[in-house]
């Protein structure tokens, strides 16, 4: 029993005793917290001292490009033909008529087997009718068919230009008197054979032949030149 109590005391000694003498509360609760702890903090603390990522660099706006717009081809197929009122072209000899009204009565059949030889502008009466070009007034003539006539020389002595079926000449229009283009020198109108239901001028161009006989020349359809598709 002695021996008992001895080895009794002498546990409770050196428990006392390790309690006393051994580590201290801090190894007793767990000698990892602190280093779980060091570890977290130094962690965070790098995150934080780590330099921000680099911004990202916007992507460059694209700079317009200007280009200066090409020229359009020349048309392949040549210039326009002159109007029929350019210059150096015949005018048209109808006031207020203008070129896509003409119609082309060169080859119409007339009164005994006669051919036209000339176009008809209609027109209603007492229309101005105007010198196609200059030049002068070779003859005024009253004629049957033609009833009150103009005809008109070009300055060279090439061409006459014959104007029938007027109502009335212009005030002081004289034969061997100059006039211009553009110059009133009658009036539209149905004398002679022309009907009066269908006022119009009767419009012919001749080619004069050497000896300059207002009454002959070679006659040309007026037509495809006062439309201005083709010159004298």
């Amino acid at each position: 029993m002695k021996i008992l109590r001895l080895l009794a005391v002498g546990l409770v000694i050196g428990v006392v005793g390790y309690w006393l003498l051994g580590p201290g509360p801090s190894a007793r609760l767990g000698a990892a917290e602190p280093a779980k702890i060091g570890s977290a903090t130094s962690s965070t603390r790098a995150a934080l001292d780590a330099p921000p990522p680099p911004a990202a660099t916007p992507a460059p706006t694209p700079v317009p490009i200007q280009t200066t717009p090409t020229p359009p081809a020349p048309d392949a197929g040549g210039a326009a033909p002159a109007p029929a009122n350019a210059a150096g072209a015949l005018l048209l000899p109808v006031q207020g008529i203008g070129a896509e009204q003409l119609q082309d009565t060169f080859t119409d059949a007339r009164s005994e087997g006669r051919v036209h030889d000339a176009i008809d502008i209609l027109a209603p009466n007492g229309t101005p009718v105007l010198a196609v070009a200059d030049g002068t007034v070779e003859k005024l003539f009253d004629s049957v068919r033609g009833g009150l006539t103009v005809y008109q020389f070009e300055p060279s002595g090439r061409y006459c230009y014959y104007y029938a079926h007027l109502d009335r000449y212009a005030d002081g229009l004289a034969e061997k008197k100059t006039i211009k283009r553009g110059e009133v020198i009658g009036y539209v109108g149905s004398t002679g054979n022309a009907s009066p239901d269908a006022p119009h001028l009767h419009f012919e161009i001749h080619a004069l032949g050497p000896e300059k006989q207002w009454w002959k020349g070679e006659s040309i359809n007026p037509y495809p030149v006062l439309k201005g598709q083709q010159a004298l």
